[in-house]
């Protein structure tokens, strides 16, 4: 073979390798590989725990702060429904307007100023208690004494110089007796004073004493199915208000002067009873026999105040 047919040979042997080479797409291929590899590297280097850890760091927490971020705003929302469905904070409000409508001129928690007198109080006094063992009573002036109101109310007394009595009022001191006096038993006033100083300055209030007596209950003299007259004995608290059932209704009765709650009509006489002191509290009386003049116990008793 002659020189010149070898090197032709060689030379196309070359150029066909030139044009495989160029139309091979090994080659682009090849470089998005490598731009691949690069950015595959970059990313790497970026979350390894050697480089800055902006990217690893950052990104986590971003995610609990979306998060956190939702959780504020749901949970006020939800704050303000819990906080007025509590009863808690209305109660106090509707248990002081309660005892603000309830009581009558005597109030829970007010001083009042006037003098104390005494007298013979062996009888049971305009409140028709029978005389009892308890000689320490007072008998209200007519204005506080508010057609009855005050009856079976304790008030603590107090004098100059710090002596004091707890009475129970019984009976009401009419005529020349004023606002705030109380005339008390003998008895009850040598506690505070000597007898022959005769009248004293005073300050009294309401109080909720201790007691282990339970209430009973009276009908009056005269009482029967057609009309009667209820008393209620032994409060430990005023008593504001007597009801009666009768039809399935409650049925609330009025007081009379003599401390007597009447029904006229003989409506619920015999049936159950339902009482309320100027705290709110009730207690219900389960049906009683109509015993005129008769008095009936019962376990029931106001709570201390």
């Amino acid at each position: 073979m002659s020189k010149r047919w070898l090197f032709l040979s060689a030379a196309a042997v070359l150029i066909v390798v030139s044009l495989a080479l160029v139309l091979l797409p090994g080659d682009k291929n090849g470089e998005d590989v490598k731009a691949e590899a690069g950015r595959a590297a970059t990313g790497s280097a970026a979350n390894s725990p050697s480089a800055s850890g902006t990217s690893t760091v950052s990104a986590a927490p971003s995610a609990r702060a979306t998060d956190a971020s939702k959780k504020p705003s749901t949970t006020p929302s939800a704050h303000p429904t819990a906080t007025s469905a509590t009863p808690s904070a209305t109660k106090p409000r509707q248990q002081a307007a309660g005892t603000a409508s309830l009581a009558g001129r005597i109030r829970p928690g007010v001083t009042y100023r006037g003098v104390a007198t005494f007298y013979d109080a062996d009888g049971g006094g305009a409140c028709l208690y029978d005389p009892g063992h308890d000689v320490l009573t007072g008998a209200m002036n007519t204005t506080d004494y508010e057609s009855s109101k005050a009856c079976g109310a304790y008030v603590l007394v107090h004098a100059a110089g710090g002596a004091t009595v707890t009475v129970r009022i019984t009976n009401e001191c009419p005529g020349d007796c004023a606002p705030g006096q109380i005339d008390l038993s003998a008895q009850a006033f040598a506690k505070l004073a000597s007898p022959s100083a005769g009248r004293i300055p005073i300050t009294w209030n309401l109080v909720s004493p201790s007691t282990s007596d339970t209430i009973s209950i009276r009908y009056k003299t005269g009482s029967s199915r057609y009309w009667c007259g209820i008393q209620a004995i032994g409060h430990r608290n005023p008593l504001a208000r007597l009801e009666v059932l009768a039809g399935g209704t409650w049925r609330q009765l009025p007081r009379a002067s003599y401390n007597y709650f009447l029904s006229e009509s003989g409506s619920g006489c015999g049936g159950a009873i339902r009482l309320t002191d100027i705290y709110g509290e009730q207690l219900t009386v389960p049906a009683l026999a109509v015993r005129p003049d008769v008095v009936q116990s019962t376990r029931l008793q106001f709570a201390k105040h």
